[in-house]
C-alpha cells in the first residue's frame, strides 16, 4: 500500500501525473491559491489554471474576516464552477494558502474539492508545463450550501476551552513564535502581534514538519501521528489549531481531518493576530 493509500481520506488528494492528465477535463478546474501572485502564478502556472489570489479572493476586502458566502458564488462562477465540477487546489509554500481555501471551501459545503499533494513545488520539481496564459471560462451559477460551523472555532470558544482535559489546542507556528521570542514568522518579519507567546496550553507542533523537505509532499500517515499522539494530540479530543492568521493551522487541520482521521478539529482562524492584540487575553511564554 502507498504512503497516500494509508491516509484516512486519500480521496481529497491527487498527484501531478493525475493532474497532468485531467487538468483540461471539462469537470475539473485546477486553481492555484497564492500569497504572492506576482512571484508565482504570473510567472508559470498550470496550464488552465485559474488564480486564487489569497488576499484578494480568498478574503473579505474591508473586514478581517474570510470572503462571505455571496463572494464565495461569485467567485466560483466566473471561474466557470458549477456545484459537478472538482476543484483542485495547489499553490506556493508548500500549500499553505491552498489548504487555506480548502477549510474555507469546506466551511461553505463545498463537496468536490481535492488538494495537489506537493502543490506548486513538486510541479515545478518535475518540470512539468507551465504557462503564462490566463484562461477564462464560461460564467456559471454556482450556489453553496448551508456553512458547517464545526470546522471553525473563535476567540471566546477558544477561551472556554482553556485548561479543558477533552480538548487540545495545537500551535502550528514556528517554535520561535510559540516561545514569543519572535513576534513574526521569517516569511512577513513587518506583520505581528503586540505580544509574543503562545495560548495558555497550545503545544507546539510546527505544520512544516508533516511535509517532506524535498518535494514538499505530505509525510507517512505513521511518520504525521507520531508527531501529535506523544504531545496528547489524540482523536479523542476536540483539537483547536492556530497559527498568526490561520493559513499554516489550515494546512495542520486538513493534516489532522484528512490524513490521520480525527473527527472534531477546528480552525481557529483569529489566531494569533486576534489572540496576542487582545485586552486581557492569558498568554505563556
Amino acid at each position: 500500500m502507498s504512503s497516500v493509500q494509508q491516509y484516512a481520506h486519500p480521496e481529497v488528494l491527487v498527484d501531478t501525473n493525475w493532474v497532468l492528465q485531467h487538468h483540461r477535463d471539462a469537470n475539473v478546474r485546477v486553481a492555484e491559491v497564492d500569497y504572492d501572485p506576482a512571484a508565482n502564478y504570473a510567472v508559470g502556472h498550470i496550464p488552465g489554471a485559474v488564480l486564487f489570489d489569497w488576499k484578494k479572493d480568498i478574503n473579505d476586502p474591508v473586514r478581517r474576516d474570510i470572503l462571505s458566502k455571496e463572494q464565495l458564488e461569485s467567485l466560483f462562477s466566473s471561474a466557470g464552477i458549477t456545484k459537478d465540477t472538482w476543484i483542485i487546489l495547489y499553490g506556493d509554500f508548500n500549500n499553505w494558502f491552498a489548504a487555506f481555501a480548502f477549510w474555507v471551501f469546506k466551511y461553505y459545503g463545498v463537496q468536490n474539492v481535492k488538494l495537489l499533494n506537493g502543490g506548486r513545488k513538486k510541479w515545478l520539481l518535475e518540470d512539468k508545463p507551465v504557462t503564462k496564459d490566463v484562461p477564462t471560462y464560461p460564467r456559471e451559477e454556482f450556489r453553496a450550501s448551508s456553512v458547517n460551523q464545526h470546522l471553525r472555532v473563535y476567540k471566546d470558544e477558544v477561551s472556554k476551552a482553556l485548561g479543558k482535559g477533552d480538548k487540545v489546542l495545537v500551535d502550528v507556528r514556528g517554535p520561535k513564535e510559540y516561545s514569543g521570542e519572535i513576534l513574526a514568522p521569517p516569511e512577513y518579519p513587518t506583520e505581528h502581534a503586540q505580544r509574543g507567546g503562545h495560548i495558555p496550553g497550545a503545544k507546539n507542533i510546527p505544520w512544516a514538519q508533516t511535509v517532506n523537505d524535498a518535494d514538499g509532499t505530505f509525510k507517512s500517515r505513521e511518520e504525521i501521528a507520531a508527531l501529535y499522539a506523544p504531545k496528547g494530540v489524540t482523536a479523542d479530543k476536540e483539537v483547536i489549531t492556530y497559527c498568526r492568521i490561520g493559513e499554516r493551522s489550515s494546512h495542520s487541520w486538513f493534516v489532522l481531518t484528512y490524513l490521520l482521521g480525527y473527527p472534531h478539529v477546528r480552525n481557529y482562524d483569529g489566531s494569533w493576530a486576534e489572540w496576542g492584540n487582545s485586552v486581557g487575553t492569558p498568554i505563556e511564554k
